[in-house]
């Protein structure tokens, strides 16, 4: 395992989650009921991303369909973060009210919301939290992970969860690049165009490389993340150990914002939101 950064997480330099709010903007929780923390995991293959869209197979949608039929009337999830359609999450954190009349103990939300969530979507724990709390605005940081696959053939067991990586990579120049991550920097040369968010600055508080077989993880961890800012680091990250970018170029790039200086964003497929940390 390469690791370049601190496992901890905390605040940064006061920076906010990217692509502005999770959730619906139509309409709000039902007041007065439970306020509940839910944290899910979803195969991001097959939704059109976790965001509502009419029409469209989200995660938001599946959710929501879920809890109405569970609790007996309307509910309106808020997530962490607003995933793209290919992305998939480990740790997803939503947070909600139940309709006051529903009288499910929390305990056994999960698994009520199981027995009619798609196989590709599962509810892993609930907790009923304070009335102020909000899985987006409550957050204090953020991980995610992005997956290769390194053997000469493509896997059939990883090709939803990974990209196919099988040129060469130097380590040691990955690691190099990855260092210059760290810290807290404005990231808009990693943004890609949409994101609605009203800074550029974040603070990376871990970058970290592991390998297992043929398999190769980028872990990072940040008070927040850009529209498609991880995939376009890890893409920059390979782009340097390749030999096609020096390290210094990350350094250039932050300091500049010129998205020309900057990898591409990788597929969505091998990203995964791992973790939502709290107080």
């Amino acid at each position: 395992m390469v690791d370049v950064g601190g496992g901890g997480a905390g605040p940064g330099c006061g920076a906010e989650p990217g692509r502005g709010t999770a959730g619906s903007r139509r309409g709000a929780p039902e007041a007065g009921g439970r306020k509940i923390k839910l944290v899910v995991q979803y195969d991001g293959t097959d939704f059109c991303g976790y965001q509502r869209q009419r029409g469209r197979r989200t995660v938001q949608g599946e959710l929501e369909a879920a809890l109405a039929r569970v609790a007996g009337a309307r509910v309106v999830v808020r997530a962490a973060g607003r995933t793209d359609a290919g992305v998939h999450a480990r740790g997803q954190v939503v947070s909600f009210r139940l309709p006051p009349q529903s009288r499910i103990p929390t305990g056994r939300l999960a698994v009520a919301l199981n027995s009619v969530l798609p196989p590709d979507l599962a509810a892993v724990t609930a907790e009923e939290v304070e009335p102020g709390f909000c899985a987006l605005r409550s957050a204090r940081a953020k991980a995610y992970s992005y997956t290769l696959v390194t053997s000469p053939h493509p896997s059939p067991f990883w090709r939803r969860f990974a990209l196919h990586w099988p040129g060469p990579l130097d380590l040691a120049r990955a690691e190099e690049a990855m260092r210059r991550f760290l810290g807290c920097h404005d990231f808009r040369a990693f943004r890609a165009e949409g994101s609605s968010a009203r800074t550029t600055r974040r603070t990376v508080l871990c970058f970290r490389l592991e390998q297992e077989e043929d398999r190769l993880r980028f872990w990072v961890e940040a008070d927040g993340f850009l529209y498609r800012m991880v995939r376009t680091m890890v893409g920059t990250v390979l782009e340097v150990g390749r030999g096609r970018f020096e390290p210094g170029q990350v350094d250039l790039a932050l300091a500049t914002g010129d998205k020309g200086l900057a990898g591409p964003a990788l597929p969505a497929h091998g990203l995964c939101l791992e973790r939502v940390y709290y107080c």
